[in-house]
């Protein structure tokens, strides 16, 4: 598991004593600036990386002084029920609620966790990936393919889940798959299910998956592990700046993208309505969703959901972008989840028990 806590406090940099409002914004931002000059810090729940935040922790710090940053680097499982357990007990510390599971943050939203802002940066992104005034879709990141080189040619790899599916039943025992466990990684169910909803040839392609006998984790790491080291060929359905990133020191993996469809997933803030800090918290959001922010995060592979901002684009005729709103409440009902769960260790075991 990674580390359940990573607490970012940048020291104060060479920067001058006042902030200043960015261009476009309305006048009484000066206000907000302000109030979170008063407030002086913002606490931030998340789970991208800590390392990957800390120039965008950094540029947030050098264009707004006196402002700083504590970032608190969760699973997604954890950052829910740290949000929930502080409500319940009267002593809410996140300020900014950020994180990859789509479904958690809009139960956190549909629950009252959130409050209203309407982001000056709101014109610049696409309407799906706004709900409320609340949820915003900070990032648009595509679901990968990685493959061990060694293992895999470059030729070979599939570009298709239908060429998946013949790629892994042609070899079974030679081409083993790690991948997300759906019962410990709301990512990995989130990801699976949205397969689910986009063609009903998931099943057989589960099938193939699971008469690999795959390696199966609550996290991406331990899945770009077996794939480097030989103990898997192909990884599935794993965040894109994970994969990017690891591959780009490490030239045992590649990464590749479906060209029949490709899941596009959003890491969605929202500010916290407790927040002890709440115009920092909409200062952060703001920095975040403006096209400073999103270039450095891009540089970090987190990338942008913003179309004007320099990333790589895949072809957008085969993106299927998951929206942030109610219905991926439906992924959570306890019924489906329990029968998703059921068929899923079923096949598991039915594939895994043949000869």
């Amino acid at each position: 598991m990674r580390v359940a806590l990573f607490i970012l406090y940048l020291s104060a940099l060479a920067v001058p004593a006042a902030a200043q409002r960015p261009a476009g914004y309305p006048r009484s931002y000066d206000a907000l600036i302000a109030e979170a000059r008063a407030e002086r810090g913002v606490r931030v729940y998340g789970n991208a990386d800590a390392a990957s935040m800390r120039s965008v922790i950094a540029a947030f710090r050098q264009r707004y002084p006196g402002v700083t940053v504590a970032y608190d680097d969760l699973e997604s499982r954890e950052i829910y029920r740290r949000v929930v357990d502080e409500r319940r007990a009267g002593a809410a510390r996140a300020d900014l609620i950020w994180s990859s599971a789509m479904d958690l943050q809009v139960k956190l939203i549909n629950d009252g966790y959130g409050q209203a802002y309407q982001s000056p940066e709101k014109p610049a992104l696409p309407a799906a990936t706004v709900w409320k005034n609340i949820g915003y879709g900070i990032t648009a990141e595509p679901v990968a393919l990685v493959y061990n080189r060694r293992q895999v040619a470059r030729a070979d790899v599939p570009r298709t889940h239908e060429a998946l599916e013949r790629f892994l039943r042609a070899d079974p025992a030679g081409r083993r798959v790690a991948t997300y466990d759906p019962a410990r990684s709301n990512v990995g169910y989130l990801y699976l299910a949205e397969d689910w909803a986009t063609t009903n040839d998931t099943r057989s392609l589960l099938a193939a998956i699971a008469a690999t006998r795959p390696l199966l984790a609550a996290t991406a790491s331990p899945t770009l592990d077996a794939v480097a080291e030989g103990r898997a060929a192909i990884g599935y359905n794993v965040v894109t700046a994970y994969a990017l990133a690891r591959a780009g020191r490490d030239a045992r993996l590649g990464v590749a993208f479906f060209r029949d469809y490709s899941i596009i997933a959003s890491r969605v803030a929202f500010v916290s309505r407790d927040a002890p800090h709440p115009a920092a918290a909409r200062l952060f959001l703001d920095f975040l969703l403006s096209r400073a922010g999103q270039t450095l995060l891009a540089r970090a592979w987190l990338l942008p959901v913003r179309s004007d901002v320099r990333a790589p684009r895949l072809n957008p005729a085969h993106l299927r972008p998951i929206r942030v709103g109610p219905q991926l409440l439906v992924n959570l009902d306890t019924i489906k989840r329990r029968r998703f769960l059921a068929e899923w260790r079923t096949t598991l075991a039915q594939e895994t028990s043949r000869p």
